[in-house]
């Protein structure tokens, strides 16, 4: 939950800077790029290795020094690069005249960004949104990948313990618990959109 929080902020913020215009701002909308072409290249697994097990063996002495903690924070930067495209879309969608529109009202541009555009493009990708969230929640099984007891790793535990395989299908039902609503949800909203539309 905490990721999904924070991948829908990093997103939305990468989106933004990628569509910032004027060459002044270009080194930004260039580190964005850059940011946006590296996560979304790395694999996930890679990037927990990565960030889960190379970070702490840093040793760095501080509480938050935890597999867990960075294993996290690769998951938020790898679907924060796909979330900011899915924003990106949404954010090129919406018509140029609708800038031209708030402008001409004595918007500025940021101004027109927030109040005009920004809500139009999160309206258009809510159902795309709510797909990455429900890959996202699959893929936190990879954080076992560097020790974290969650779902995945306590069903293998168990399963080495008493060779029974049901603690898979306990930890599938619990994945599908998280996932299938969401789904719904998708695509309740997906028929809503689609009937406003219409």
């Amino acid at each position: 939950m905490i990721a999904e929080v924070a991948v829908l902020a990093l997103g939305l913020l990468v989106a933004v800077v990628r569509n910032l215009p004027g060459p002044a701002l270009f080194p930004f909308r260039a580190l964005a790029t850059i940011y946006t072409d590296v996560f979304r290249g790395v694999p996930t697994l890679l990037l927990i290795f990565l960030f889960g097990f190379g970070i702490p063996a840093l040793g760095l002495n501080r509480p938050w020094n935890k597999a867990i903690i960075w294993a996290t924070v690769a998951i938020i930067l790898n679907y924060g690069a796909y979330v900011a495209e899915v924003f990106r879309s949404g954010i090129r969608s919406v018509h140029p005249s609708q800038m031209a529109a708030a402008r001409s009202l004595g918007l500025s541009q940021w101004q027109s960004f927030r109040f005009v555009i920004i809500p139009q493009a999160v309206r258009r990708v809510i159902p795309p949104l709510l797909n990455d969230f429900v890959a996202l929640q699959k893929d936190t099984a990879l954080v076992a990948a560097v020790g974290p007891i969650e779902a995945l790793r306590e069903a293998q535990t168990a399963t080495a313990k008493h060779f029974n395989f049901t603690p898979y299908v306990v930890a599938a039902v619990l994945f599908l618990a998280l996932t299938i609503p969401l789904a719904r949800l998708t695509d309740w909203l997906t028929a809503r959109q689609e009937a406003a539309r219409q």
